[in-house]
């Protein structure tokens, strides 16, 4: 069964993360020949205070742009 991961700062609407679970599916049950039943789809959704780039969380990036 495969297992996909995908980790992504928070902020976007719950249709979107449902359009990106239902995408990945077709694309991972497609490409490895699998029935759609058989793959699981993990969104982590990160605060931007906990996601940092450059040193910087991104939560005091974007008040500074």
């Amino acid at each position: 069964m495969p297992i996909i991961q995908v980790q992504m700062m928070q902020g976007r609407t719950e249709e979107k993360v449902k359009a990106l679970i239902v995408n990945i599916t077709d694309t991972v049950a497609e490409t490895l020949e699998v029935p759609k039943e058989r793959v699981r789809v993990i969104v982590t959704e990160v605060p931007k205070s906990h996601w940092g780039i450059a040193g910087v969380p991104q939560s005091e990036a974007t008040k500074n742009p």
